[in-house]
């Protein structure tokens, strides 16, 4: 399978890795976690594949990707305390997480009336695995609009992922949630229906995990509450993206003071 990605779309990986519907990443990640490769190995087969005149900046872009999976094995090992469900930056630790309740649980079975958080999450549960792109929007959508620990997100992911691997789903997990090293700052949310709009434009695979809204337009598949009649069987948000984003900034920035 890493012989097959390199020769058809290593050197498309810059241009199809952060779409969903198509597969174009490496699914290597299961064979990685299991220990069936190593990072060296894909180091190696892409360098060969860019002496042979590959795609120089697609396989470029992609053996950054393997990079960060271990620069943050490497920081599982100085910091063993993030394995300890501890945040790495200790400031953060402070926070107060909202109460999980019902907003995890439609989180975790696909039900927040978000499309593109609900097909990546009914992905996860379908299939055990979910593409990198949406794990960061989903992860985001719980921890900035929600406001709920990323810890429960982290535990759930390792539960249903077939590539669940400690050191690259906390490292992934504290990213979103600014409370990791090189985190997104804490100003800087997801907005998850823009993401939408931007990586999966045609609503592709919003239709194929979400059917209760396969009949909108392009436009309205990515934010069904915006004008007209939500279908039937779909819920309407459980939290209004811009405000919630507003109160997790505001609670961030109350740690300064």
């Amino acid at each position: 399978q890493l012989e097959q990605f390199l020769d058809d779309h290593g050197g498309d990986y810059k241009d199809l890795r952060d779409l969903p519907s198509v597969d174009g990443t490496s699914l290597l990640s299961p064979y990685l976690a299991n220990g069936v490769l190593s990072s060296k190995q894909c180091l190696i087969a892409a360098r060969q594949q860019q002496g042979m005149g590959g795609n120089q900046e697609g396989l470029a872009t992609w053996t950054n990707e393997i990079a960060w999976r271990d620069f943050y094995i490497n920081i599982l090992y100085h910091y063993p305390r993030i394995s300890m469900h501890r945040a790495f930056k200790p400031e953060t630790e402070a926070l107060q997480w909202n109460t999980p309740g019902e907003n995890f649980e439609a989180w975790n079975s696909g039900n927040t009336g978000i499309p593109i958080v609900d097909a990546a999450m009914r992905q996860l549960n379908q299939t055990g695995w979910m593409h990198n792109r949406l794990r960061m929007i989903t992860a985001m959508f719980l921890t900035k609009n929600l406001f709920i620990d990323w810890r429960l997100g982290e535990a759930y992911f390792m539960s249903k992922l077939v590539d669940g691997f400690l050191a690259s789903n906390n490292g992934g997990w504290q990213w979103s949630a600014s409370t990791g090293t090189d985190a997104a700052p804490y100003f800087r949310v997801f907005n998850p229906a823009t993401q939408s709009e931007r990586f999966d434009p045609d609503g592709e695979f919003i239709r194929k995990y979400v059917p209760e809204i396969a009949k909108l337009d392009n436009k309205r598949i990515h934010q069904p509450w915006a004008g007209g009649v939500i279908p039937g069987g779909y819920p309407r948000p459980i939290v209004d993206l811009k405000e919630s984003r507003k109160e997790a900034i505001s609670k961030f920035q109350a740690l300064k003071n």
